[in-house]
């Protein structure tokens, strides 16, 4: 399909373009931005006023919750979340059920994203067997299956000389290890911040060395393997200023941060709140302003919105018994957005964070609004305003924080491969 796109702001970090003008696309790429193109017919024209037009959000952390646990959402279910959301390009854990640990269980997945064709799923495929830490996975097979990358997801792998023998084995495949802090030990049994709040409510707290202690071991082994490290879903300050001293010293690390991080605290959890109870946990107003200032220097890379939809069942017991994660793919782009009014960030950094670095970081041809590239991209209208309610979303996921939340801001169309997959009514 011939689109063009008359009179957006666009916003390109990639390519350092921002300002009004046209965008063309012809057979699924990009022809055009801002330079006008004589003698271009379109079948669709999209006419703007002053909306932005951005690159196509890549989302480093989204749980489909398929193939095993489809009583929380679907593939189909969450990629037409995506595509309201202006996420056009989403990596995938591999704790599924089965585990992506078989290039049969990367097939079924990439088999249901082409049936449904509303957003790019990159799935991770499994550091060990089974994530139990122990057995290593047959990373090669992963990685020509489509594994963009390896993780053990939120299951630490305890054994240490473990750790070691899979980070040199991935070191040798030129994608990068996905690696989520925490010292399982040290975690113990606790459901939220360790702190005056935890005592007070009596619920077991996660002492900010379960992340730091994590991030140590993992910057000894990186050094000594090589493998270049991505660096999961950050809470605490001390994480924070360990990673960018890393990066200062020259190791191959990156770092992201998950939005509702940069919005909420172990306060929010007062009141036993379901919703809230999160993994990494939610901690102080101190940990949240650290993550801030690390999206503002460059020590975080990239934002994501660690989605995770679950069932009613999953939120409704006392907060201990609750399973961690929220839905939140629907609330990325507009809360990211509201950084620009709220903390004094650029919108070219904030996209920077949305696009291109998560990009970079997946090794993924994705991130860009230039000629010949893939024509991914959404539109944003800061004017719409909307409240977020839970039983609304697209996500089959209703167990948000964000709900009854204000939002300045909402994705209009969102585009994949020049094809328009979502247009707000």
């Amino acid at each position: 399909m011939r689109i063009k796109i008359n009179n957006g702001h666009v916003i390109c970090p990639a390519t350092r373009v921002d300002g009004r003008g046209d965008v063309y696309i012809a057979d699924g790429k990009i022809i055009s931005v801002i330079d006008p193109m004589e003698g271009f017919t379109a079948e669709l024209e999209l006419t703007l006023n002053g909306q932005y037009v951005c690159p196509g959000i890549v989302d480093l952390s989204v749980h489909l919750r398929e193939p095993g646990f489809e009583h929380k959402a679907t593939i189909a279910s969450e990629s037409e979340a995506a595509a309201r959301s202006g996420v056009t390009s989403l990596v995938c854990p591999p704790d599924t059920w089965p585990v992506i640990d078989t290039p049969a269980v990367v097939e079924l997945i990439h088999q249901r994203q082409y049936r449904v064709d509303k957003t790019r799923i990159y799935p991770l495929g499994a550091l060990t067997k089974g994530l139990a830490g122990e057995q290593l996975t047959e990373m090669a097979a992963l990685k020509q299956a489509g594994c963009i990358g390896f993780s053990n997801a939120c299951r630490p792998i305890v054994n240490t000389e473990a750790l070691r023998r899979a980070l040199e084995y991935a070191a040798g495949f030129a994608v990068p290890v996905f690696i989520s802090p925490e010292d399982s030990y040290l975690k113990n049994n606790g459901v939220m911040h360790e702190g005056q709040i935890s005592a007070r409510l009596g619920l077991p707290g996660i002492p900010e060395t379960a992340e730091t202690t994590a991030i140590s071991r993992a910057l000894l082994l990186i050094e000594q393997t090589g493998v270049t490290a991505h660096f999961c879903r950050l809470s605490s300050a001390r994480g924070v200023a360990m990673i960018k001293e890393a990066k200062q010293q020259g190791l191959p690390v990156t770092a992201d941060v998950g939005i509702c991080h940069l919005y909420l605290t172990e306060i929010d959890v007062d009141g036993f709140n379901s919703q809230c109870h999160l993994l990494p946990p939610l901690r102080t107003d101190r940990d949240k302003h650290a993550l801030l200032d690390g999206l503002r220097s460059g020590a975080i890379d990239a934002v994501c919105s660690d989605h995770q939809p679950h069932d009613e069942d999953a939120k409704a017991a006392p907060f201990g018994a609750t399973e961690p994660g929220a839905s939140t793919l629907e609330v990325l782009a507009p809360l990211m957005f509201n950084l620009a009014d709220t903390h004094g960030f650029s919108l070219e950094r904030i996209l920077r964070a949305l696009t291109c670095q998560p990009a970079a970081i997946a090794g993924l041809d994705a991130g860009a609004l230039e000629p010949g590239a893939k024509a991914d991209l959404f539109i944003f209208d800061t004017n719409r305003q909307w409240t977020v309610k839970a039983d609304e979303l697209t996500s089959a996921g209703k167990n948000t924080p964000f709900d009854n939340w204000e939002m300045n801001g909402k994705t209009s169309h969102t585009i994949l491969n020049g094809k328009v997959v979502y247009e707000d009514p």
